[in-house]
């Protein structure tokens, strides 16, 4: 029986041995089962051993969130390798030597390929976890700027090394000489340039929010049509969510080039309405309005002494009372309060002094004639 099982194991088939075949089997489902393993362990050890000391901020948790997908990725990347070094190409299928072009070159160079943008990935998410650590920290100060400043740059280093990964890829895989490549761009990358314009102007545009600070996150700005609060500024694109909650994205050169009015900049909220009363009110009643409505203005504590009333219009069916007054705070909630009250106020006043709100209508007037007989 030993002898039959041996005699199985030398078979030789497609110039490998079933003992061969069984070995990469058996490192495949070790890598496959343990890859999540082993990441999960390797994100332990780096978290306690590096990260840990200069994190105070992040979990554990967070942190292997972020890694062991990629790590793991790479894992089993390292387990296919070893799997296929238990095997020789078959003779049989007159396949080049490795430094010829042919299946196995190609097959390297996939392979090589993918674990570049592997450790890409990695690395991104690690940039990742600093802009978290980061973030955080920028959280509890109270300046706005560094948690604009953060994303920012989280996303500028991100682009960086994606353009390394990928000169890398050239210069590794391909044996592309990069540094000849780059020195050799000239009117190459001036027609780059040119292609990507709209992208350049959106990273000089972001450089210009930083620098000049028209808005920073959390500020409530109206930009065109859209009104809404900054939720994000990146090198490229500036996230608003509006008031309705819809999430906007705008490229940053919109927010330069377009009239933006900070709306959280405004020390006041304005108000500016037309009180219409009726023709038959009288002008006893309007001066005794106009007075109560301006002593009311002035003397509510939420607003300053800018308020004016003025009788100013005859209209085609009322007599318009301008209401005009500024109230005291940027939150949405506590304007609409505050103008309700007044609201409620004016209305009380108009009917202490027996007037009545105007509306439109139209007044009809009939001749009648009368038949004389004849």
């Amino acid at each position: 029986m030993q002898n039959q099982v041996s005699d199985i194991l030398r078979f030789v088939f497609l110039g490998n041995t079933v003992q061969q075949y069984l070995i990469f089997v058996g490192i495949m489902l070790c890598g496959f089962l343990f890859k999540t393993v082993v990441s999960g362990l390797f994100s332990t050890i780096l978290f306690r051993g590096i990260i840990k000391r200069i994190n105070k901020d992040v979990t554990m948790d967070e942190f292997k969130r972020l890694l062991v997908t990629p790590l793991g990725v790479i894992t089993f990347l390292v387990f296919l390798y070893i799997a296929f070094e238990q095997l020789n190409y078959p003779p049989e299928l007159g396949l080049p030597g490795k430094g010829e072009l042919g299946l196995k070159r190609i097959l390297q160079r996939i392979y090589s390929i993918i674990l570049i943008c592997s450790l890409t990935w990695v690395t991104m998410r690690l940039v990742d976890f600093f802009g978290m650590m980061f973030s955080k920290r920028a959280a509890r100060t109270l300046s706005k700027l560094d948690d604009q400043l953060v994303p920012f740059f989280v996303d500028f280093t991100k682009v960086i090394i994606v353009i390394i990964g990928f000169f890398v890829i050239l210069g590794t895989v391909f044996k592309v000489n990069v540094a000849g490549l780059v020195a050799g761009l000239g009117v190459g990358g001036l027609a780059i340039a040119f292609a990507a314009k709209e992208s350049l102007e959106n990273l000089l545009a972001s450089f210009t929010i930083f620098l000049d600070h028209p808005f920073v996150v959390g500020d409530l700005v109206q930009v065109g049509e859209i009104t809404g609060t900054i939720e994000k500024i990146g090198f490229r694109s500036t996230r608003i969510r509006t008031l309705e909650k819809s999430y906007v994205t705008l490229p940053n050169k919109s927010m330069i080039d377009k009239p933006l009015d900070n709306l959280t900049l405004r020390t006041f909220r304005r108000v500016k309405f037309d009180l219409t009363l009726t023709y038959n009110t009288t002008s006893e009643q309007l001066k005794a309005i106009v007075a109560d409505i301006q002593a009311l203005i002035d003397a509510y504590p939420r607003t300053n002494q800018d308020g004016r009333v003025r009788f100013f219009n005859l209209g085609s069916h009322s007599k318009d009372i301008m209401v005009l007054y500024f109230i005291d705070t940027i939150d949405y909630d506590q304007y609409i309060d505050v103008k309700e009250e007044i609201n409620y106020q004016i209305v009380e006043i108009v009917e202490k002094h027996g007037a009545e709100f105007a509306f439109p209508t139209q007044t009809l007037y009939l001749k009648r004639e009368e038949e004389q007989l004849s």
